[in-house]
């Protein structure tokens, strides 16, 4: 049997990236997917342009629209606007197309795709991993990546990511039209729902619409809310089908390597507790998953730990700070909504997070500092 030198289980956004890198370093890797085809995926599809960089192609192939402004709303009333700064510093695209296009990257890199392949047990051996599929074909491998979503069970079964999940529960639709939506307008809508947001972002000929709540119990009237929301937006409130799924959110720093393997993208539970940001940590883990195994592939380090090590200081520093003022302002929305979004320099900051050009412990930084200043001032 050929033996591989990386398996990855899932062959999304996470997945594809890192079968890129390594097979740019000419390993032999292997995606797998349970999905035969690419289908609509409950993800609002934002992005950072940021990204850009950790690819040596284009990703504007896959990009359905620039977003240059963002609108809040509370209660859809109470509207406020932001122009985000820099050059292109949100993009939109739609996951399906995203994600094939970033394994057919990987292809041509030299990476091997089999799909449908749907993982029914995970094996450690001496020398490496050996997958075996529900119709008991096996592969072998010396490194394993799990990349296959929120729901893996393979994780915790290896003692990767956190024992307890923070789940985010979510309900999402895909809209044909534009609605009353400008180009290059996305939205976002606080007071409707509890402990969370609803979300608008438009595509080239669609909208994806979504609800999402991200701490306490899951709401069960998504489905009202939306009802409510869409002729907000311009649309039937009865339109669209319904995909309600769970999103694992980012709930402290764990481990997620173990002795050849990495946990990436959802199934390391790295999605934004405030924000529902997915795809930035989901191909920055990609990324830093690839490099970590280079290192270790090659012989230059005994372990992996250089990949958590790296998740940690590059996303979960800001995502500590992000769970914060998710636990606070998702508790207190409006005040949330009235000192947070309504303050003139607010939205500007939230794009900035949204681009990368800056994490949630530099917001932190500057809350602390007003009110040091308050205090002083009162003093």
């Amino acid at each position: 049997m050929t033996i591989r030198d990386v398996l990855i289980i899932g062959a999304g956004a996470a997945g594809s990236t890192a079968a890129f890198h390594l097979a740019q370093s000419n390993y032999k890797v292997t995606l797998l997917e349970k999905e035969e085809q690419n289908k609509l995926k409950p993800c609002g599809g934002g992005m950072a342009s940021s990204v850009q960089h950790w690819f040596p192609f284009d990703l504007k192939p896959v990009v359905e629209e620039v977003i240059e402004r963002v609108e809040f709303s509370w209660y859809l009333d109470d509207l406020v606007m932001a122009e985000l700064p820099g050059n292109s510093p949100f993009w939109i695209v739609k996951r399906e197309k995203l994600d094939e296009y970033l394994a057919n990257k990987a292809i041509d890199a030299g990476a091997e795709l089999i799909k449908p392949f749907e993982v029914s047990q995970v094996t450690k051996t001496a020398k490496g991993w050996i997958i075996t599929d529900k119709n008991y074909k096996q592969l072998k491998s010396r490194a394993l990546i799990l990349a296959n979503g929120s729901n893996s069970l393979w994780p915790a079964n290896f003692g990767l990511g956190p024992k307890s999940k923070h789940l985010a529960t979510t309900t999402s639709i895909r809209l044909q039209g534009r609605g009353n939506l400008t180009k290059g307008s996305s939205r976002f809508e606080f007071g409707l729902v509890h402990h969370g947001f609803a979300w608008a972002f438009p595509l080239n000929d669609c909208v994806n619409v979504g609800v999402g709540t991200f701490i306490g119990k899951s709401s069960s009237n998504n489905d009202y809310i939306l009802e409510k929301l869409l002729p907000n937006l311009g649309f039937d409130p009865k339109s669209g089908s319904r995909i309600h799924s769970s999103l694992s959110v980012w709930n402290g720093n764990h481990k997620i390597n173990g002795e050849g393997i990495i946990a990436i993208g959802d199934a390391a539970s790295l999605c934004d507790p405030f924000l529902a940001e997915g795809l930035r940590p989901a191909l920055m883990s990609g990324c830093e998953a690839a490099k970590a195994l280079n290192e270790w592939l090659s012989g230059n380090t005994s372990n992996l730990d250089g990949y958590s090590q790296a998740m940690q200081k590059r996303w979960g520093k800001s995502m500590a700070w992000g769970k914060r003022i998710a636990q606070v302002f998702y508790r207190f929305p409006k005040v949330g909504y009235q000192l947070g979004i309504k303050r003139p320099t607010a939205p500007q900051r939230i794009a900035q997070i949204l681009s990368g050009e800056m994490g949630y412990e530099d917001i932190a930084k500057r809350v602390i500092k007003r009110l040091m200043l308050q205090r002083f001032h009162k003093e």
